[in-house]
């Protein structure tokens, strides 16, 4: 789908939990260690939609479940007041779970990309690792990777 749209990512598809100017390597191996007491539900990815901000982004919105909301709240227990500038877009009442599709484009592209995209059949989506990724050297330090649930 992403292909589809032309538009070149930065980043493989994702859910972003947290993001913070600095998470330090002690508040990462707290997460590490909460992560693996932890299972990593699957997403459905269901609603296309739009963020109308200074940067445009057309995002695949997650549906929100008890399993979901409780990891999310799990890692912002580790991360509280521990790191540097944590984005209230990504706290507790403020999360919006989702996949960027695209993002920085004019309103007119997001409009055709959208439209290129819509109607947009329910994805499941399986976690396949927990990262942080320092977004400006592009370093990728994994915390778990997947895991399946017991069923």
């Amino acid at each position: 789908m992403l292909n589809d749209l032309g538009v070149e990512q930065s980043y493989a598809p994702h859910l972003t939990y947290a993001a913070a100017s600095t998470i330090g390597p002690k508040v990462r191996n707290e997460l590490r260690e909460d992560l693996e007491r932890l299972w990593m539900p699957d997403l459905w990815l269901h609603t296309l939609g739009t963020f109308s901000t200074t940067d445009n982004v057309l995002m695949l919105a997650a549906v929100v479940d008890t399993e979901l909301l409780a990891v999310h709240s799990a890692i912002h227990d580790v991360l509280a007041g521990k790191v540097k500038n944590p984005s209230a877009y990504y706290l507790p009442g403020n999360w919006i779970p989702h996949c960027t599709l695209a993002q920085g484009l004019d309103d007119e592209a997001t409009r055709a990309a959208f439209t290129k995209v819509f109607p947009v059949e329910p994805i499941r989506a399986k976690v396949r690792e927990v990262s942080i990724v320092d977004t400006q050297t592009g370093e990728i330090d994994v915390l778990k990777k997947a895991s399946t649930a017991p069923r």
